[in-house]
């Protein structure tokens, strides 16, 4: 029996889209968890958000976060709610305004 394919949110495939545009940085947990990994990159470093981390657990996962003004997030979170984060409204892509239509004049 053919399985049926799972649906893929738009919201979410935008907000990848959105992301993939953001500076990204990879890096190995080593000893740390992920996130604590990730935040002691941050502020060795001194990263700017936003940014987008891929924190790599071991040779077959890898976890990824989005350093924000307000903290630290899971990127899926992110990819889904990404119109709640002011500092990617600059990588959202225009959305043409409609122009009024004016009346044609018959005489």
């Amino acid at each position: 029996m053919a399985r049926k394919r799972k649906r893929k949110s738009r919201r979410r495939q935008e907000g990848r889209k959105i992301l993939e545009l953001v500076p990204q940085y990879s890096i190995e947990s080593g000893e740390d968890k992920p996130v604590t990994a990730a935040r002691k990159y941050i502020h060795e470093i001194g990263i700017q958000p936003p940014a987008l981390l891929i924190v790599r657990r071991n040779e077959h996962t890898t976890d990824r976060y989005f350093w924000a003004e307000k903290g630290l997030f899971g990127a899926q979170y992110v990819e889904e709610n990404h119109f709640l984060f002011p500092s990617l409204k600059e990588y959202q892509p225009q959305v043409p305004k409609a122009q009024p239509k004016t009346p044609a004049v018959t005489g």
